[in-house]
């Protein structure tokens, strides 16, 4: 056995651990308060990850994304400031319920059970956290502060109740959200065909900050992932447009629709109504039996079509007449009024003005159901009648009144003027973002803290009554048909009023978990504060958060009602600031031979087993070296093993510097070995806050690598040489952003008694970062033929002529014809030649 591989056999992560975690547990190095205490002084820095669901033990993106954050967590402190970096439990929600009853058990046993475990494992795995700030929500301590915002909101009149069409999942009896609804139709959570119900629910007014929330987008441009910003832009869908008012034959109010495109009014040849809006009950009751029975029927088979199925351009296009007219406001023509199910209730009005030539969904619908089609915007193509292809550019109006001959833009503007003028109609915008539905028909979640009196009146819990606690699980049917659980427990919806003692029923729904995680980074300023949901002092001290750490999947909704409540909040009064997170950070996600990994699929990696198996050290610096941060991670491309090995190295650096002592100055010491050193601690801040960890860890490499080399040359001082103390202790200092144990454990071995996680790192000694010469490298056709070591400051044209000189190149070159010669930085040459 070689020297290296026995002392490689004394690196034992498992010992490593077990020596550091009771040593840091009693050490609580990253206490916020007593950091602030000892140096108040310092700049402040909030770094958050998402919080993980308690649906059982950490799996491997936890792994990653826990990383990630933790790397800019510990990085921020080397760089001298005291940092924020607080971690909980996002613990309220339906998987965990379906859990329980599968089991037969309480949700909170359940929950609870998965934090411990989670929790152990995050002690091994060695995240930075603050642990005295841990929070669950689903203690009433913390879910109490979700219903004081809801009164905040219900008296601001942002949180209203409202009947609606939902998204029902029969066998989970609850609403669900369009994203939980797949795209044949079915739950993702139970596979059982998904329903359409209306109920009464509550929302909460997001559509109030619709501009607000799209415009403020543009101040987190550089800050946020460009893909994540378009998402969210999109989602809100911002339109301009007009409403326009289309007076209806025998009733007394008129339909209002809304149109981008109210330029192509002389278009309209009939208009179309949601069938499961009120409007088409309306009209279609003053038809005649058989067209009441038409719709009834096709209203039936809507409710099984998701929006998604509904919305499909392929999708044949059906529907029923509901035999009532609409009268174009601009030309009298008499319109036909249809009810079909590619058009939304909750869109716009519910209601929209047919223009088929225009339009390739109205077009599909009139060749459907030979309704006319009329051209008003000039084009070469082909007669949409003849073709099926609707016309959608922007062309010159034609056969359309006034508007014949403006151009799209001069149309619009005129045809609004004119709708205006007479009283039919007004210029405004609309969105494709909804108001959000918080109410859920399940146990596990927030009680929405509102009484319902018997005559109907809604009474707010007053908030020195809050929380409005869930009740024991022992007797609840948690799956009840034709009410919530909440409404089944008798008991605890049976209740009075306060001040009058007239009884009343509580509300029977939960929050949204969504709720839970909007604001959630506000109580990390002081979970344990009974007195108010934050102190907007702590706020102005610490948020909004600099760095979020989370998953892509997270990248709308979360993100946007996030954004959405700390506007209220702002508004409010509560915090002076109305954006939470100042820089995003969305990973990849971690997969197995190209596939997301599933138990059930039989090709899932064990955090757990990864943990045993390699130590919390090799699994970090693997996640971290895998790639960039954005990238999907490969874990049959990946070697744990092989960052074993290289932290194995690192460490016997550290031993033999320990062994050997040191021996003279800097001054007279391995300047090569100095150069790489002080390079790393100049670039390192950089690629740290550009999330370049793989290039980090890879520079990290090559320190080791040139370290070893400098202990091992013949007629040098090994390990006594002060160059080699100083890049161990560099290594120890930058590794402990992706391996604190063996960071620890090197820092200690050379002398150092200060905790390595709260050192500060030295700046980069700027002599050492002049360049005595670099490399250039010189391609013939696009291929490397030769590296020259040239001065750094060398001209191009001095460049070109060393380049052409160099034997192998000339050798290359021959007697061919050189066409040109390409000098780009960085210091590359391309010679062309033939």
């Amino acid at each position: 056995m070689s020297d290296e591989t026995e002392q490689h056999s004394e690196y034992d992560f498992r010992a490593l651990q077990e020596k550091w975690r009771p040593i840091w547990a009693e050490q609580r190095l990253f206490d916020v308060d007593r950091a602030v205490a000892e140096h108040p002084e310092r700049p402040r820095k909030y770094i958050l990850d998402m919080f993980p669901y308690p649906s059982g033990d950490l799996h491997m993106g936890h792994a990653e994304a826990f990383c990630y954050g933790d790397i800019v967590a510990r990085y921020w402190r080397h760089r001298g400031c005291t940092v924020l970096h607080p971690i909980g439990w996002d613990a309220f929600g339906l998987p965990a319920e379906d859990a329980a009853i599968k089991r037969g058990i309480d949700p909170r046993t359940w929950t609870y059970d998965n934090i411990a475990q989670q929790k152990r494992s995050f002690e091994i795995y060695a995240p930075s956290f603050d642990w005295s700030r841990e929070l669950h929500t689903s203690d009433p301590e913390y879910y109490r502060w979700n219903q004081w915002l809801f009164l905040q909101m219900y008296e601001k009149g942002l949180a209203y109740r409202k009947d609606s069409w939902v998204n029902w999942d029969p066998v989970d009896q609850t609403v669900l959200a369009n994203e939980q609804v797949l795209s044949d139709g079915t739950s993702e959570r139970t596979g059982a065909v998904v329903e359409k119900k209306k109920l009464t629910q509550w929302y909460l007014k997001i559509t109030d900050y619709a501009d607000r929330l799209l415009d403020d987008l543009d101040r987190l441009e550089g800050h946020w992932p460009s893909k994540v910003l378009q998402m969210q832009r999109n989602w809100i869908g911002r339109s301009y447009g007009a409403d326009i008012d289309f007076r209806v034959e025998g009733r007394d109010e008129p339909i209002t629709v809304f149109s981008t495109r109210p330029d192509t009014l002389y278009g309209a040849t009939f208009m179309v109504v949601a069938p499961e809006s009120d409007l088409a009950a309306e009209l279609v009751s003053e038809a005649s039996p058989e067209a009441r029975m038409r719709f009834q029927d096709y209203l039936e088979r809507t409710q099984h079509a998701t929006e998604i199925e509904r919305q499909a351009a392929d999708r044949p296009k059906t529907g029923v007449f509901l035999e009532r007219y609409a009268i174009n406001p601009v030309n009298g023509d008499r319109l036909p009024i249809w009810a079909a199910d590619y058009v939304l209730a909750d869109y716009g009005h519910g209601a929209v003005m047919a223009v088929p030539a225009h339009d390739q969904r109205d077009l599909d619908f009139a060749l459907g159901h030979d309704l006319p089609v009329r051209v008003v915007v000039s084009s070469d193509e082909e007669d949409p009648a003849t073709s099926g292809v609707a016309v959608t550019g922007d062309g010159v109006l034609v056969d359309s009144g006034p508007l014949t001959g403006l151009h799209k833009d001069e149309a619009i503007q005129a045809v609004i003027r004119k709708l205006e003028a007479d009283g039919t109609g007004h210029g405004t915008k609309t969105y494709r973002l909804r108001d959000w539905l918080i109410s859920r028909q399940r146990y596990w979640g927030t009680p929405i803290p509102i009484l319902h009196a018997e005559d109907g009146s809604l009474v707010p819990v007053p908030e020195d009554q809050l929380p409005v606690e869930l009740p024991p699980t022992e007797g609840l049917d948690l799956k009840p048909r034709g009410t919530s659980p909440l409404g089944a427990a008798e008991d605890w919806v049976h209740t009075t009023i306060p001040g009058t003692g007239e009884p009343a029923l509580r509300d029977p729904d939960t929050m949204d978990t969504f709720v839970d995680s909007s604001w959630y980074y506000l109580r990390y300023l002081d979970p344990h504060d009974d007195r108010m949901p934050f102190d907007p002092a702590r706020a102005r001290e610490w948020a909004p958060i600099d760095v979020y750490v989370g998953g892509v999947e997270h990248a709308i909704l979360h993100l946007l009602y996030s954004r959405f409540i700390t506007k209220v909040l702002h508004d409010l009064g509560w915090v002076d600031f109305d954006e939470p997170f100042t820089d995003l950070i969305n990973q990849g996600m971690v997969l197995l031979d190209g596939s997301k990994m599933s138990k059930s699929k039989g090709n899932l990696v064990e955090f757990a087993a990864e943990l045993r198996d390699h130590g919390a050290d090799a699994l970090r610096v693997t996640l971290a070296f895998a790639g960039p941060v954005e990238d999907d991670i490969d874990w049959a491309d990946v070697s744990v093993q092989g960052s074993a090995k290289f932290l194995a190295r690192a460490w016997r650096i550290a031993g033999e510097v320990r062994d050997a002592g040191t021996a003279g100055s800097l001054a007279e010491s391995d300047q090569a070995l100095r150069h790489e050193t002080h390079h790393l601690l100049a670039d390192a801040p950089g690629l740290v806050e550009a999330t370049k960890f793989n290039v980090l860890v890879a520079r990290l490499m090559q320190l080791v690598n040139l370290t070893r080399k400098t202990i091992d040359r013949p007629g040098g001082r090994g390990a006594q040489d002060p160059a080699v103390r100083e890049a161990a202790e560099t290594l120890a200092m930058m590794l402990d952003l992706v391996a604190p144990y063996t960071a620890a454990e090197m820092w200690e071995m050379l002398g150092h008694d200060d905790p390595i996680a709260l050192t500060v790192w030295p700046a980069a000694d700027p002599a050492l970062l002049v360049e005595e010469s670099v490399t250039a490298v010189v391609q013939v056709n696009g291929k490397v033929r030769a590296r020259l070591q040239v001065s750094p400051d060398i001209s191009a044209e001095a460049l070109r002529e060393t380049a052409l000189a160099e034997p192998h190149v000339r050798a290359r070159i021959g007697d061919a014809e050189i066409r040109r010669v390409i000098v780009r930085e960085p210091r590359l040459v391309n010679v062309v030649i033939g």
